[in-house]
């Protein structure tokens, strides 16, 4: 068995204990304080860029998180040391929110201006997706504006999924012809294959907004964005391991 690394170890505990709280003293009240809420939304708080990395949905989506933390967290922290393991880990993790808010800030924005060329101030939208509903004498169309605004403005963001990605591609990069594979689909592949799938894969879900497990909120380009900011990371430290930059000092 690997033998937890301190970072990994220390990581998982936090996790743990947010879920606990959120379990024991109120999902509702953890989720308002400490997930990412969308900047316009009036839950928002700025230590939501850190602590939604620490909040999980489930148990299966904190334990699916933990074990993929485990199982590549703790070689790469074992090769690059603490300090530049974390360094990948959250820089990773703000990747993948810098990527997909501006996915949702892609999509929010049309709807947001179209509703302020029909007449309606900012204040006036923003205090309607506050209340979570419309004024007496809007049309059809702003209404669907609206909802379709409301939508994205209630949304929040929660787990490590875009941390590990980054920690994943990072291992990938150190080890190109380890054969990984998915728990679902039980077939080996090379690492500097199967990791660059995954992306394009999770990329086309995201477009689509769908998910192969069905689901509607999952976060296709967080988990894009912390793989692309963990892979380049580890790429630039590889490749200046024998000059001044070196990765494993």
């Amino acid at each position: 068995m690997i033998r937890l690394t301190d970072s990994v170890k220390h990581l998982i505990i936090i996790n743990v204990i947010m879920f606990i709280g959120t379990m024991t003293i109120g999902g509702n009240l953890f989720y308002e304080w400490f997930a990412m809420h969308f900047p316009k939304n009036e839950s928002f708080n700025y230590w939501q860029v850190l602590t939604h990395m620490f909040m999980h949905a489930g148990f299966m989506h904190l334990a699916l998180n933990m074990f993929g933390l485990w199982m590549f967290g703790t070689p790469v922290e074992q090769v690059l040391g603490s300090k530049k393991f974390l360094f990948i880990y959250f820089s990773a993790g703000l990747g993948a929110l810098a990527l997909q808010l501006g996915e949702y800030y892609f999509r929010f924005m049309p709807y947001f201006n179209d509703l302020i060329a029909s007449g309606f101030s900012k204040s006036e939208i923003l205090q309607m997706l506050a209340s979570a509903r419309g004024v007496d004498g809007m049309s059809a169309t702003q209404h669907q504006y609206l909802q379709e605004a409301y939508y994205l403005y209630s949304v929040t963001m929660v787990g490590a999924s875009g941390c590990l990605m980054g920690i994943l591609a990072a291992f990938g990069i150190m080890n190109p012809e380890a054969r990984l594979m998915l728990i679902f689909l039980p077939i080996p592949v090379k690492a500097k294959y199967f990791i660059p799938a995954l992306l394009i894969i999770e990329a086309i879900l995201g477009l689509r907004g769908q998910s192969i497990f069905g689901g509607a909120n999952i976060a296709h380009f967080a988990h894009v964005g912390g793989a692309i900011t963990g892979g380049i990371i580890m790429w630039y430290w590889k490749k200046n391991q024998f000059n001044k930059n070196r990765w494993d000092l």
